[in-house]
């Protein structure tokens, strides 16, 4: 709250008795100064131009009172949607060799600090793993690797020791520093002999691999859980419908997930107690008819948490007509990557900010993940698929040396401010180009409005909270985060 600090009234109130001592004065009363009306709203700023990135700026006046014309924005605490788990990035095996592997222990705990922590740190509170490798892994590999030819149903060599020099140190490191970290975890492909191709490459589940990798995940959960590290949602094959030429990957059209759910992965969680969210899909926008599909089966169904969502094709709009088609099932936004095709940072901070932290929590999600949390200079280190991704950090691996790219800021713009069990509520968006979010955190009450100038001149916002307003100039192109009490 800006109020005229009371250092200042009491020495005012001295300089003023010591100047009527011994007068007729001295005997009145020290006026009292009142302080300014209304209370402050802080304004965090990343402007289109990336000279201000996620700065401080001065804040704004929330109170009564008669306001400047501009574009009007009304912010409902009383009308509460979806309750946020959080905003981050995948802690991929790249990622976390470069943090392990590239940094000094000062400087990875420096890094760590910043991205999980609060204050001064960005608090990022969720994150994906990869179940085995993905595209941005030092190698090909499963959990439950077996020689050409052979099986392994018992899972007897089932391990997660290929994590341990790396990845575990990572994710044990974020979830001390933020024990409010949500983790979920996919699998890029199912261990090769359970697969049509014998292989981590192509392939769909063959009709034993249905029980078999329903134990596999159980085992990962399992196993985690016994490091410390409680997995908090698991989808079942990330991007079923893409089978890569040269990185792990699965087919698993929408009858094998229906029937992995509803014959072995649903039972066998139910069975043992496991608490860890099933989600389906992990695809993109463009084909929500394969997750209704999946919901469309009434025993699949019930074992069935939500549904997650990429950004590489279709609108954002598709986790709205799920989420109508089925409202009592959750909706998680789980993966898009940055890279050197779109290098315009204006347009990158409108995409990050105005599509996922705005839209995609407008449309029902309850956490906002990004791809890769760091990778270097080179764009890796990568097996295939994608040559020129960007991390939210890019690390160099000579001196560990971290550059905060724009999806950094844009994370920040919303988990800085936005804790774990905050509710979206109702703000009004898309009034002449200013997209909003906004939301009221469960543990302090603090409320937050998150805007992007989508327009090509600047906008004066007026924000209006029940019987007060702030207002505002919000730059063309600019991200603006509000936050007050």
């Amino acid at each position: 709250m800006i109020r005229l600090p009371n250092a200042g009234r009491i020495a005012a109130g001295v300089l003023l008795t010591a100047a009527c001592a011994g007068s007729k004065a001295a005997t009145e009363p020290t006026p009292v100064i009142p302080p300014p009306p209304g209370h402050a709203v802080e304004v965090w700023m990343t402007t289109a131009d990336g000279v201000k990135q996620l700065s401080h700026e001065r804040d704004a006046t929330l109170g009564a009172g008669t306001q400047p014309a501009g574009t009007a924005i009304t912010v409902d605490p009383t009308q509460q949607y979806q309750e946020i788990v959080g905003f981050g990035a995948a802690i991929t095996d790249a990622s976390a060799w470069l943090i392990q592997n590239r940094m000094s222990a000062s400087q990875r705990d420096a890094l760590m600090q910043e991205l999980f922590g609060r204050n001064p740190g960005i608090g990022l509170s969720f994150t994906r793993l990869t179940i085995g490798a993905s595209d941005f892994s030092m190698h090909d590999y499963s959990l439950d690797d077996m020689p050409a030819g052979q099986s392994d149903p018992t899972l007897a060599h089932f391990s997660i020791d290929s994590n341990r020099p790396y990845l575990l140190p990572t994710v044990k490191q974020a979830y001390a520093i933020n024990p409010a970290l949500a983790i979920m975890a996919s699998p890029w492909s199912s261990p090769g002999w359970m697969k049509t191709t014998g292989s981590l490459i192509k392939g769909t589940l063959t009709d034993s691999g249905y029980p078999a990798l329903a134990e596999y995940l159980r085992r990962y959960v399992k196993a985690y859980e016994a490091e410390g590290l409680p997995i908090f949602a698991l989808t079942v094959q990330n991007e079923p419908h893409f089978e890569p030429e040269n990185y792990p990957g699965m087919s698993l059209p929408p009858a094998s997930r229906a029937r992995l759910f509803r014959d072995h992965l649903g039972p066998l969680f139910a069975r043992e107690g496991i608490r860890t969210k099933l989600l389906d899909w992990d695809h993109n926008w463009d084909q929500p008819e394969s997750p209704l599909a999946v919901l469309a089966d009434t025993a699949a169904r019930k074992y069935v948490g939500g549904v997650a969502w990429h950004c590489y094709n279709g609108d954002v709009s598709a986790q709205g007509q799920v989420h109508d088609a089925y409202p009592d099932k959750e909706t998680y936004f789980t993966e898009c990557s940055g890279g050197e095709w779109s290098p315009a940072y204006a347009d990158n901070l409108r995409f990050f900010v105005g599509t996922l932290v705005i839209d995609a929590t407008r449309n029902w999600a309850k956490g906002v993940l990004l791809w890769n949390l760091a990778l270097d200079e080179n764009h890796g280190p990568h097996l295939g698929g994608c040559a020129d991704c960007r991390g939210v950090v890019t690390i160099d691996s000579r001196s560990g040396a971290v550059t905060r790219n724009v999806e950094y800021y844009a994370l920040g713009h919303a988990s800085r401010f936005v804790r774990p069990r905050a509710h979206r509520i109702a703000s009004s968006s898309g009034v002449e180009g200013v997209k909003t979010v906004a939301f009221l955190n469960a543990d302090d009450g603090s409320k937050v409005l998150v805007v992007i100038n989508t327009a090509p001149l600047e906008r004066t916002i007026v924000v209006h909270v029940g019987t007060e307003a702030f207002n505002y100039v919000v730059p063309a192109g600019a991200a603006v985060t509000f936050h007050w009490g």
